[in-house]
């Protein structure tokens, strides 16, 4: 096959079979070497009659980049493109095995599958259920003991909810990656010489869940996993019947493998069979928290790989930011002030392109690097790094759009990038929004979410204000009519009874009437006039929601849209909402509005990615966006490359180093004693299942290593941020929310050296 391979790359097409392992580089071409070795294996007649070459990897989009790129390879050949290769995620692997023969893992034939969204309300669903039915579960065991009433209430309101759905996400995910039933596991608390109330309650959520799945006839994303490696070890011929299927597993981004993950590609593989890994360990950046771990991989390689090669050579970035990477790994290999995380990165180092390369790395220029040591408020680091955007944008009007540079902004969370974004857009710029969803999906779930939070608690003034507000949302731009807007939203909020303004029975002695006979002696005749129409108005706005109350939710939804909503967009996301809201109501007959109005409220917050609405449903390509910014999350950046990258809010809270004053996003502050109630509750699962008393739990050892944990991923997150610039990286820190973080060690570190070696 004629293709341009370096050095580095021939020893993989020369693979005939075994075990072989790879660590790739950042920009080191691993997509391109495993589609190259897959349509060279098939060109070259490695397969049999209805043989195929499996390859695994981790997203959709990557399915859809390899499907291309190797057909492309085998039709160059003169051969039928598509054939004898498949492609696939590991649950899509997963769903292949199981729908073959579900019932031998006690599935109906057509047994159904969830998505994250319909999981998440579920789990949602059954986290309620239980904290209404044991309100004091965890504040005899875990809620600081000094809180007063006000700081309970807040508690038991805003913090408890959310913390006990991912402490119940982590729970049963690890249940299951651990092959646990509920009735398996609740066997094993019964026996346990202790209590463990955290792995309690994640049992008690974990049972209501499984139980809402039999329901629906469905399994979720993890089961389908669990029972794939469950169907190959139960039937022998089948399993061999698999093996015969595929005689090849070609095995992407490797590093973010689960120990289930590598025992169904070991089975299937057989125990001298044809197992392909590659991977980065320095980007495993998926791993707290989930049942992913590098250290799989690095066994892999280390210790049953027939063979093992490195792809050191990249062609994305100048030399600068290649040393500047390197460089990393050398000072936490070494310098890192806490030891226990030096193994967070380690070689190979990046090389550069060799000098006749096709992708040749851009020109060295130290000069383009830059970390921006001074200190800057959250508010004025967004002002120096929209600044500087605006200033490249500005220089660019003259260039072709296809000669303009990728640009993009990096965020360690989400909710800094919606910051951004704001930020951007009151300057008049038009970003690209790659996070969970979109400011104009959240913007519109939220208008939805506010008004049907009222109707579902229409005596509320304070909801009733906040609808009244979202009505006249287009007020804002206007400022004689946001007076207005503002003194009515005052005037409704301080209603004692709704039902005087709202019911016609008593319109004529109501709050209104009662309201213009004191407005006459408080303000101009004008503005009395202005806020009695204004009122007025509403109430019969106000009236016609409540009447729809009774319609269906999707009815509901597009009833209220047409009286806030006037541009297509939104309207169109309003129907798309809608429909989002009439499948969970037809998956939660139980549910009312308050339930439904939570749905729209994550939407809102940017917590989950709306289906439908993000570019990486089918691969995200930042060439697409040339002369425009990207604003996205570091961990969404993995696998895409910029000429330009900024890299914000490099902080000791968002990157910490296990030093005496940094925090952790995963221990609550009502929580006693700084534990890290996820990281406690895995550890009371793994302490049920102990068979020695010296694995019997021990309070916050495990939050300490959770820590530790979230230490090294945070210094691979940062790696993989580095890692994304092609010529220009701009870095910056900011003081924090209450003026005390400061950079975080890397940061200085980095910055010191840079200093140090300008030249390099």
């Amino acid at each position: 096959m004629d293709i341009t391979l370096r050095k580095s790359q021939q020893p993989i097409l020369d693979y005939t079979g075994g075990r072989l392992g790879i660590s790739a580089v950042p920009g080191a071409g691993k997509t391109y070497v495993l589609s190259a070795l897959a349509a060279d294996l098939i060109g070259r007649g490695a397969l049999g009659r209805d043989q195929e070459i499996l390859i695994v990897t981790l997203v959709n989009s990557a399915v859809d980049n390899f499907s291309h790129r190797i057909g492309a390879f085998i039709q160059a050949q003169g051969l039928i493109p598509h054939l004898s290769y498949r492609v696939r995620t590991l649950h899509g692997l997963a769903h292949d095995i199981v729908r073959e023969k579900p019932a031998t893992v006690g599935l109906e034939e057509r047994f159904g599958i969830i998505d994250e969204r319909e999981a998440d309300a579920i789990r949602r669903e059954a986290v309620r259920a239980f904290l209404q039915a044991n309100p004091d579960h965890l504040f005899g065991h875990y809620i600081r003991a000094d809180l007063d009433d006000y700081q309970l209430n807040k508690v038991r309101r805003e913090g408890l909810p959310g913390l006990v759905e991912g402490l119940a996400l982590a729970f049963i995910r690890s249940a299951k990656d651990r092959r646990l039933t509920p009735e398996a596991l609740a066997a094993k608390l019964t026996g346990s010489p202790g209590p463990l109330p955290l792995a309690e309650m994640g049992l008690a959520i974990y049972t209501d869940y499984q139980r809402a799945l039999a329901y629906r006839g469905a399994v979720d994303f993890d089961d389908l996993i669990r029972l794939a490696l469950d169907l190959l070890e139960r039937d022998d011929e089948y399993l061999e019947r698999l093996r015969q299927r595929y005689p090849f597993i070609l095995e992407d981004e490797a590093q973010d493998s689960s120990l289930l993950q590598e025992q169904i590609l070991r089975l299937l593989s057989g125990p001298e069979g044809n197992w392909v890994r590659v991977g980065d360990p320095n980007q495993a950046i998926f791993e707290t928290f989930t049942t992913s771990n590098p250290r799989y991989l690095r066994q892999f390689i280390k210790e049953e790989a027939e063979n093992a090669h490195d792809l050191p050579e990249s062609g994305r970035s100048q030399p600068a930011i290649i040393a500047l990477a390197n460089h990393m790994i050398d000072w936490v290999m070494s310098d890192h002030p806490e030891p226990q995380v030096r193994d967070a990165l380690s070689p190979p180092y990046i090389h550069p392109a060799p000098a006749k390369d096709p992708q040749k790395n851009p020109p060295d220029d130290p000069a383009a690097i830059h970390f921006i040591g001074q200190r800057l408020t959250p508010e004025q680091e967004v002002e120096v790094v929209v600044g500087s955007v605006t200033r490249l944008l500005d220089s660019l009007h003259d260039l072709p759009s296809e000669k303009q540079p990728t640009i993009a902004i990096l965020v360690p969370r989400n909710q800094r990038g919606v910051e951004v974004i704001d930020a951007l857009k009151k300057q008049g710029l038009d970003p690209v929004e790659f996070l969970a969803s979109t400011s104009t999906t959240r913007a519109a779930a939220g208008s939805l979410a506010h008004l049907i939070a009222y109707l579902a608690d229409p005596s509320a003034s304070s909801k009733l204000a906040r609808a009244y507000r979202v009505w006249r949302r287009d007020w804002r731009e206007d400022s004689e009519r946001l007076k207005l807007s503002q003194q009515v939203s005052e005037l409704l909020h301080k209603i004692r009874r709704v039902e005087e303004y709202l019911s016609p029975e008593v319109e004529s002695e109501g709050w209104l009437a009662q309201l213009e006979a004191t407005l006459s002696t408080q303000v101009e005749a004008d503005l009395a006039e202005a806020l009695r129409a204004e009122l007025g108005t509403f109430r019969e706005v106000a009236r016609r929601w409540l009447a729809a109350v009774s319609l269906p939710i999707d009815q509901l939804v597009l009833s209220l849209a047409g009286d806030i909503f006037s541009e297509p967009a939104d309207l169109a996301l309003a129907h798309k909402l809608a429909l989002v809201l009439r499948r969970t109501a037809d998956d939660h007959a139980e549910w009312r509005l308050p339930e439904l109005t939570a749905e729209l409220a994550v939407i809102a917050r940017n917590e989950r990615r709306f289906i439908g609405f993000s570019s990486d449903d089918s691969g995200f390509d930042p060439e697409r966006h040339r002369g425009r910014v990207v604003v996205t999350t570091m961990h969404k950046a993995k696998g895409l490359e910029w000429d330009r990258v900024y890299l914000v809010s490099v902080t000791g809270y968002d990157f910490p180093s296990n030093q005496p004053n940094d925090r952790y996003i995963s221990e609550k502050w009502f929580v006693r004693d700084h534990l890290n109630l996820e990281a406690e509750a895995l550890a009371q699962l793994k302490a049920a299942l102990a068979t020695d008393e010296y694995d019997w739990y021990s309070e916050g050892r495990a939050s300490l290593a959770a820590r530790l944990d979230y230490v090294r991923e945070r210094l691979r997150l940062l790696y993989v941020g580095i890692t994304r610039a092609k010529r220009d990286l701009i870095v910056t820190w900011n003081t924090g929310r209450t003026g005390d973080q400061a950079p975080a060690l890397p940061f200085a570190a980095l910055q010191g050296w840079l200093e140090a070696n300008p030249e390099r």
